[in-house]
Protein backbone atom coordinates (compact mmCIF):
# COMPACT_ATOMS: atom_id res chain seq x y z
CA UNK A 1 0.00 0.00 0.00
CA UNK A 2 1.41 3.40 -0.92
CA UNK A 3 1.89 6.12 1.68
CA UNK A 4 -0.85 8.15 0.03
CA UNK A 5 -3.35 5.34 0.55
CA UNK A 6 -2.40 4.43 4.09
CA UNK A 7 -5.21 5.10 6.58
CA UNK A 8 -4.63 8.23 8.61
CA UNK A 9 -4.44 8.28 12.36
CA UNK A 10 -7.90 8.70 13.87
CA UNK A 11 -7.56 11.98 15.76
CA UNK A 12 -8.80 12.29 19.33
CA UNK A 13 -8.31 15.02 21.88
CA UNK A 14 -5.99 14.94 24.87
CA UNK A 15 -6.37 17.11 27.97
CA UNK A 16 -4.16 20.21 27.63
CA UNK A 17 -1.57 19.59 30.36
CA UNK A 18 -0.22 16.18 31.44
CA UNK A 19 1.25 17.58 34.68
CA UNK A 20 -2.16 18.92 35.66
CA UNK A 21 -3.65 15.52 34.84
CA UNK A 22 -1.09 13.83 37.08
CA UNK A 23 -1.93 16.18 39.94
CA UNK A 24 -5.64 15.58 39.45
CA UNK A 25 -5.35 11.83 40.05
CA UNK A 26 -3.15 12.05 43.17
CA UNK A 27 -6.14 11.65 45.55
CA UNK A 28 -7.20 8.52 43.66
CA UNK A 29 -3.67 7.08 43.85
CA UNK A 30 -3.47 7.67 47.58
CA UNK A 31 -6.81 5.93 48.01
CA UNK A 32 -5.91 3.02 45.73
CA UNK A 33 -2.30 2.54 46.90
CA UNK A 34 -3.06 -0.14 49.52
CA UNK A 35 -5.13 -2.05 46.96
CA UNK A 36 -2.31 -1.80 44.41
CA UNK A 37 0.14 -3.14 47.00
CA UNK A 38 -2.15 -6.06 47.88
CA UNK A 39 -3.12 -6.87 44.29
CA UNK A 40 0.44 -6.76 42.98
CA UNK A 41 -0.55 -4.61 40.00
CA UNK A 42 -2.43 -1.40 39.25
CA UNK A 43 -6.15 -1.36 39.90
CA UNK A 44 -8.63 -0.86 37.05
CA UNK A 45 -9.58 2.55 38.47
CA UNK A 46 -5.98 3.75 38.29
CA UNK A 47 -5.41 2.40 34.78
CA UNK A 48 -8.62 4.12 33.64
CA UNK A 49 -7.46 7.40 35.20
CA UNK A 50 -4.06 7.19 33.48
CA UNK A 51 -5.77 6.69 30.15
CA UNK A 52 -8.32 9.43 30.77
CA UNK A 53 -5.50 11.89 31.43
CA UNK A 54 -3.57 10.71 28.39
CA UNK A 55 -0.55 10.07 30.63
CA UNK A 56 0.61 6.97 28.78
CA UNK A 57 1.04 9.35 25.83
CA UNK A 58 3.32 11.88 27.51
CA UNK A 59 6.23 11.30 25.08
CA UNK A 60 4.30 9.67 22.24
CA UNK A 61 4.67 11.54 18.91
CA UNK A 62 1.86 13.90 18.00
CA UNK A 63 1.39 11.99 14.74
CA UNK A 64 -0.06 9.17 16.83
CA UNK A 65 -2.17 11.24 19.21
CA UNK A 66 0.56 11.83 21.77
CA UNK A 67 1.54 14.86 23.83
CA UNK A 68 5.18 14.71 22.67
CA UNK A 69 5.61 16.79 25.81
CA UNK A 70 9.37 16.53 26.33
CA UNK A 71 11.52 15.05 29.07
CA UNK A 72 11.15 17.90 31.56
CA UNK A 73 7.38 17.55 31.56
CA UNK A 74 7.78 13.79 31.81
CA UNK A 75 9.94 14.21 34.93
CA UNK A 76 7.30 16.44 36.53
CA UNK A 77 4.54 13.93 35.75
CA UNK A 78 6.56 11.07 37.21
CA UNK A 79 7.51 12.96 40.39
CA UNK A 80 3.88 13.86 40.98
CA UNK A 81 2.62 10.30 40.62
CA UNK A 82 5.50 8.72 42.56
CA UNK A 83 4.83 10.87 45.59
CA UNK A 84 1.37 9.30 45.78
CA UNK A 85 2.13 5.75 44.57
CA UNK A 86 5.52 4.72 43.23
CA UNK A 87 4.24 1.55 41.55
CA UNK A 88 1.87 3.58 39.40
CA UNK A 89 4.65 5.95 38.39
CA UNK A 90 7.00 3.06 37.65
CA UNK A 91 4.51 1.31 35.35
CA UNK A 92 3.74 4.54 33.56
CA UNK A 93 7.43 5.35 33.15
CA UNK A 94 8.12 1.96 31.60
CA UNK A 95 5.30 2.33 29.07
CA UNK A 96 6.14 5.95 28.24
CA UNK A 97 9.74 4.96 27.55
CA UNK A 98 8.53 2.14 25.32
CA UNK A 99 6.38 4.59 23.36
CA UNK A 100 9.49 6.16 21.83
CA UNK A 101 9.59 3.05 19.64
CA UNK A 102 6.77 4.70 17.66
CA UNK A 103 9.41 6.81 15.93
CA UNK A 104 11.14 3.67 14.61
CA UNK A 105 8.34 1.47 13.28
CA UNK A 106 6.43 1.80 10.04
CA UNK A 107 3.54 4.29 10.39
CA UNK A 108 0.77 1.70 9.84
CA UNK A 109 2.14 -0.35 12.74
CA UNK A 110 2.46 2.74 14.97
CA UNK A 111 -1.14 3.63 14.19
CA UNK A 112 -2.30 0.13 15.03
CA UNK A 113 -0.51 0.09 18.39
CA UNK A 114 -1.06 3.68 19.54
CA UNK A 115 -2.59 6.06 17.04
CA UNK A 116 -6.01 4.53 16.52
CA UNK A 117 -6.47 3.06 20.00
CA UNK A 118 -7.05 5.38 22.94
CA UNK A 119 -5.88 2.64 25.31
CA UNK A 120 -2.95 1.48 23.21
CA UNK A 121 0.08 0.76 25.40
CA UNK A 122 3.36 -0.99 24.64
CA UNK A 123 5.43 -2.45 27.47
CA UNK A 124 8.38 -4.80 27.66
CA UNK A 125 10.71 -6.45 30.12
CA UNK A 126 14.42 -6.68 30.70
CA UNK A 127 16.98 -9.48 30.99
CA UNK A 128 17.06 -10.47 27.33
CA UNK A 129 16.95 -14.21 26.77
CA UNK A 130 15.30 -14.09 23.35
CA UNK A 131 16.18 -15.42 19.93
CA UNK A 132 14.47 -14.37 16.69
CA UNK A 133 15.13 -16.75 13.82
CA UNK A 134 14.90 -15.16 10.37
CA UNK A 135 12.20 -16.84 8.25
CA UNK A 136 10.34 -15.71 5.14
CA UNK A 137 8.34 -12.59 6.01
CA UNK A 138 9.66 -12.17 9.53
CA UNK A 139 10.92 -14.11 12.52
CA UNK A 140 10.16 -17.15 14.71
CA UNK A 141 10.63 -15.98 18.27
CA UNK A 142 11.45 -17.97 21.39
CA UNK A 143 12.55 -16.57 24.71
CA UNK A 144 11.96 -15.47 28.27
CA UNK A 145 11.89 -11.93 29.63
CA UNK A 146 11.66 -10.70 33.22
CA UNK A 147 10.69 -7.42 34.86
CA UNK A 148 7.65 -6.82 32.65
CA UNK A 149 6.56 -3.76 34.64
CA UNK A 150 3.01 -2.70 33.86
CA UNK A 151 2.77 -5.34 31.16
CA UNK A 152 -0.51 -6.76 32.43
CA UNK A 153 -2.18 -3.47 31.47
CA UNK A 154 -0.51 -3.17 28.05
CA UNK A 155 -2.19 -4.01 24.78
CA UNK A 156 1.15 -4.86 23.16
CA UNK A 157 4.36 -6.36 24.53
CA UNK A 158 7.92 -6.15 23.28
CA UNK A 159 10.49 -8.94 23.31
CA UNK A 160 14.14 -7.95 22.84
CA UNK A 161 15.99 -10.55 20.79
CA UNK A 162 19.27 -11.41 19.14
CA UNK A 163 18.69 -12.24 15.50
CA UNK A 164 19.58 -15.71 14.23
CA UNK A 165 20.32 -15.90 10.50
CA UNK A 166 19.31 -18.90 8.34
CA UNK A 167 22.84 -20.34 8.64
CA UNK A 168 22.57 -20.34 12.44
CA UNK A 169 24.90 -17.40 13.03
CA UNK A 170 23.85 -14.30 14.97
CA UNK A 171 23.44 -10.96 13.22
CA UNK A 172 26.13 -8.41 14.13
CA UNK A 173 26.83 -4.79 13.28
CA UNK A 174 29.91 -3.42 11.55
CA UNK A 175 31.77 -3.37 14.88
CA UNK A 176 31.04 -7.01 15.59
CA UNK A 177 28.45 -6.32 18.28
CA UNK A 178 25.26 -8.38 18.36
CA UNK A 179 22.26 -6.58 16.93
CA UNK A 180 19.16 -6.48 19.09
CA UNK A 181 15.69 -6.19 17.62
CA UNK A 182 12.50 -5.80 19.63
CA UNK A 183 9.60 -7.95 18.52
CA UNK A 184 6.15 -6.43 19.01
CA UNK A 185 3.32 -8.78 19.90
CA UNK A 186 -0.28 -8.53 21.05
CA UNK A 187 -0.93 -9.16 24.72
CA UNK A 188 -2.81 -12.39 23.92
CA UNK A 189 0.33 -13.89 22.35
CA UNK A 190 2.29 -13.67 25.62
CA UNK A 191 2.47 -16.34 28.34
CA UNK A 192 2.87 -14.85 31.82
CA UNK A 193 4.41 -16.38 34.95
CA UNK A 194 3.48 -14.67 38.22
CA UNK A 195 6.82 -14.43 40.05
CA UNK A 196 6.99 -10.81 41.26
CA UNK A 197 7.46 -11.41 45.00
CA UNK A 198 9.48 -8.44 46.24
CA UNK A 199 9.72 -5.97 49.12
CA UNK A 200 9.23 -2.75 47.15
CA UNK A 201 7.38 -1.63 44.02
CA UNK A 202 5.12 -4.59 44.69
CA UNK A 203 2.29 -3.10 42.66
CA UNK A 204 4.18 -2.99 39.35
CA UNK A 205 3.31 -6.59 38.43
CA UNK A 206 6.79 -6.96 36.96
CA UNK A 207 6.32 -10.63 36.14
CA UNK A 208 8.13 -12.85 33.63
CA UNK A 209 6.75 -13.70 30.20
CA UNK A 210 7.70 -16.25 27.55
CA UNK A 211 7.27 -16.99 23.86
CA UNK A 212 7.81 -20.30 22.10
CA UNK A 213 8.26 -20.36 18.33
CA UNK A 214 5.86 -17.47 17.70
CA UNK A 215 5.87 -15.86 14.24
CA UNK A 216 6.38 -12.09 14.15
CA UNK A 217 6.10 -10.26 10.81
CA UNK A 218 9.10 -8.13 9.85
CA UNK A 219 7.08 -4.90 10.15
CA UNK A 220 6.40 -5.71 13.81
CA UNK A 221 10.05 -5.65 14.77
CA UNK A 222 12.07 -2.58 15.63
CA UNK A 223 15.69 -1.64 16.17
CA UNK A 224 15.46 1.30 18.53
CA UNK A 225 17.69 4.37 18.88
CA UNK A 226 19.45 3.88 15.55
CA UNK A 227 19.30 6.94 13.29
CA UNK A 228 18.97 5.04 10.03
CA UNK A 229 15.97 3.13 11.41
CA UNK A 230 14.05 6.21 12.55
CA UNK A 231 10.90 7.09 10.57
CA UNK A 232 10.17 10.43 12.24
CA UNK A 233 12.56 13.37 11.76
CA UNK A 234 11.64 15.38 14.86
CA UNK A 235 14.75 16.54 16.80
CA UNK A 236 13.29 15.20 20.05
CA UNK A 237 14.09 11.65 18.98
CA UNK A 238 17.79 12.34 19.33
CA UNK A 239 16.90 11.51 22.92
CA UNK A 240 16.75 7.73 23.29
CA UNK A 241 14.75 5.24 25.29
CA UNK A 242 17.67 5.25 27.73
CA UNK A 243 17.22 9.03 28.07
CA UNK A 244 13.55 8.50 28.88
CA UNK A 245 14.16 5.71 31.36
CA UNK A 246 16.95 7.49 33.20
CA UNK A 247 14.89 10.67 33.54
CA UNK A 248 11.68 8.86 34.41
CA UNK A 249 13.05 6.47 36.99
CA UNK A 250 15.18 9.12 38.67
CA UNK A 251 11.96 11.13 38.92
CA UNK A 252 10.32 8.19 40.70
CA UNK A 253 13.07 8.27 43.32
CA UNK A 254 12.89 12.05 43.67
CA UNK A 255 9.10 11.95 43.96
CA UNK A 256 9.25 9.37 46.74
CA UNK A 257 11.92 11.34 48.61
CA UNK A 258 9.97 14.59 48.26
CA UNK A 259 6.82 12.99 49.66
CA UNK A 260 8.74 11.50 52.57
CA UNK A 261 10.48 14.76 53.39
CA UNK A 262 7.13 16.56 53.38
CA UNK A 263 5.67 13.87 55.66
CA UNK A 264 8.55 14.36 58.10
CA UNK A 265 7.97 18.09 58.19
CA UNK A 266 4.34 17.40 59.04
CA UNK A 267 5.24 14.82 61.69
CA UNK A 268 7.78 17.21 63.24
CA UNK A 269 5.02 19.60 64.23
CA UNK A 270 3.71 17.23 66.91
CA UNK A 271 6.14 14.35 67.44
CA UNK A 272 8.05 14.35 70.73
CA UNK A 273 10.77 11.70 70.70
CA UNK A 274 10.91 9.43 73.72
CA UNK A 275 12.46 10.97 76.85
CA UNK A 276 12.29 14.50 75.45
CA UNK A 277 9.93 17.37 76.10
CA UNK A 278 10.16 19.25 72.83
CA UNK A 279 8.89 18.43 69.38
CA UNK A 280 11.14 17.62 66.45
CA UNK A 281 10.18 21.01 65.07
CA UNK A 282 11.90 22.70 68.02
CA UNK A 283 15.11 20.69 67.79
CA UNK A 284 18.08 22.74 66.43
CA UNK A 285 19.73 19.58 65.10
CA UNK A 286 16.58 18.86 63.08
CA UNK A 287 16.63 22.42 61.74
CA UNK A 288 20.05 21.76 60.25
CA UNK A 289 19.26 18.26 58.96
CA UNK A 290 16.01 19.21 57.27
CA UNK A 291 17.62 22.17 55.52
CA UNK A 292 20.57 20.03 54.46
CA UNK A 293 18.32 17.39 52.96
CA UNK A 294 16.13 19.95 51.24
CA UNK A 295 19.29 21.28 49.58
CA UNK A 296 20.41 17.78 48.63
CA UNK A 297 17.12 16.85 46.98
CA UNK A 298 16.50 20.18 45.29
CA UNK A 299 20.03 20.40 43.88
CA UNK A 300 19.82 16.86 42.52
CA UNK A 301 16.51 17.69 40.86
CA UNK A 302 17.90 20.92 39.41
CA UNK A 303 20.82 19.00 37.89
CA UNK A 304 18.44 16.56 36.19
CA UNK A 305 16.29 19.34 34.74
CA UNK A 306 19.31 21.38 33.65
CA UNK A 307 20.84 18.36 31.92
CA UNK A 308 17.61 17.95 29.95
CA UNK A 309 17.59 21.61 28.94
CA UNK A 310 21.24 21.49 27.95
CA UNK A 311 20.53 18.40 25.87
CA UNK A 312 17.65 20.14 24.12
CA UNK A 313 19.89 23.12 23.40
CA UNK A 314 22.60 20.85 21.99
CA UNK A 315 20.11 19.13 19.69
CA UNK A 316 18.73 22.48 18.52
CA UNK A 317 22.23 23.82 17.76
CA UNK A 318 23.86 20.74 16.26
CA UNK A 319 21.07 18.34 15.30
CA UNK A 320 22.40 15.61 17.60
CA UNK A 321 22.75 14.85 21.29
CA UNK A 322 26.51 14.76 21.74
CA UNK A 323 28.44 12.49 24.08
CA UNK A 324 29.07 15.16 26.70
CA UNK A 325 25.37 15.85 27.10
CA UNK A 326 24.64 12.13 27.25
CA UNK A 327 27.25 11.81 29.98
CA UNK A 328 25.79 14.75 31.91
CA UNK A 329 22.28 13.27 31.72
CA UNK A 330 23.59 9.96 32.95
CA UNK A 331 25.52 11.60 35.80
CA UNK A 332 22.54 13.75 36.80
CA UNK A 333 19.98 10.96 36.80
CA UNK A 334 22.10 8.31 38.48
CA UNK A 335 23.22 10.80 41.13
CA UNK A 336 19.63 11.91 41.68
CA UNK A 337 18.58 8.36 42.54
CA UNK A 338 21.44 8.07 45.04
CA UNK A 339 20.69 11.44 46.64
CA UNK A 340 16.96 10.71 46.81
CA UNK A 341 17.65 7.42 48.57
CA UNK A 342 19.86 9.24 51.08
CA UNK A 343 17.09 11.74 51.78
CA UNK A 344 14.55 8.94 52.19
CA UNK A 345 16.82 7.10 54.63
CA UNK A 346 17.31 10.29 56.64
CA UNK A 347 13.55 10.77 56.86
CA UNK A 348 12.90 7.17 57.86
CA UNK A 349 15.50 7.30 60.60
CA UNK A 350 14.37 10.63 62.06
CA UNK A 351 10.72 9.57 62.04
CA UNK A 352 11.73 7.01 64.66
CA UNK A 353 9.49 4.15 65.70
CA UNK A 354 6.53 5.80 64.00
CA UNK A 355 8.04 4.80 60.65
CA UNK A 356 8.14 1.05 61.23
CA UNK A 357 4.39 0.44 61.18
CA UNK A 358 2.86 -0.74 57.92
CA UNK A 359 0.14 1.87 58.38
CA UNK A 360 2.66 4.73 58.51
CA UNK A 361 3.22 7.03 55.52
CA UNK A 362 6.89 5.96 55.52
CA UNK A 363 6.86 2.14 55.38
CA UNK A 364 5.88 1.51 51.77
CA UNK A 365 7.82 4.50 50.48
CA UNK A 366 11.11 3.36 52.03
CA UNK A 367 10.60 -0.10 50.55
CA UNK A 368 9.73 1.37 47.16
CA UNK A 369 12.76 3.66 46.98
CA UNK A 370 15.11 0.85 47.89
CA UNK A 371 13.62 -1.28 45.13
CA UNK A 372 13.90 1.60 42.67
CA UNK A 373 17.54 2.15 43.60
CA UNK A 374 18.37 -1.46 42.67
CA UNK A 375 17.35 -0.91 39.03
CA UNK A 376 19.89 -0.57 36.22
CA UNK A 377 19.45 3.21 36.01
CA UNK A 378 20.91 3.50 39.52
CA UNK A 379 23.97 1.33 38.84
CA UNK A 380 27.05 2.67 40.62
CA UNK A 381 29.17 1.81 37.60
CA UNK A 382 27.51 4.63 35.66
CA UNK A 383 29.40 7.13 37.79
CA UNK A 384 32.71 5.48 36.84
CA UNK A 385 31.84 5.84 33.15
CA UNK A 386 31.15 9.55 33.65
CA UNK A 387 34.43 9.97 35.46
CA UNK A 388 36.26 8.27 32.60
CA UNK A 389 34.85 10.83 30.21
CA UNK A 390 35.86 13.80 32.36
CA UNK A 391 39.41 12.44 32.56
CA UNK A 392 39.83 12.10 28.82
CA UNK A 393 38.71 8.55 28.09
CA UNK A 394 36.09 7.74 25.46
CA UNK A 395 33.52 5.53 27.20
CA UNK A 396 31.26 3.42 25.01
CA UNK A 397 29.00 2.06 27.75
CA UNK A 398 25.56 0.96 26.60
CA UNK A 399 23.57 3.02 29.11
CA UNK A 400 24.85 6.52 28.43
Amino acid sequence: MSAALEPATAAFDLPPDPVAQARAIVPLLIEEAPKIEALGQLTPAVVDALHAGGLYRTLLPRQYNGYNAGLETFVRVMETLAGADASTAWCLGQAVGCSLAAAYVDPPVAREIWGNNRRGVLAWGFQMQGRAKVVPGGYRVTGKWGYGSGGHHATWMGAHCNVELPDGSLLKDSNGALIERSMLLRQDQINWTANWDVIGLRGTGSDTYTLTDVFVPEAYSVRRDVDEERRLPEPFFQFTTTSAYSCGFSAVAMGIARAMLDELRSLAQTKKPSHTTRTLRDNPVMHHLVAENEAKLRSARAFVLQSIRDGEDCIQRTGVLDKENKILMRLATTSAIARAKEVAEFVYHEAGAAAIFASSPFDRKIRDIHAAAQQVQARTGHIEVCGQYFLGYDPTARFI
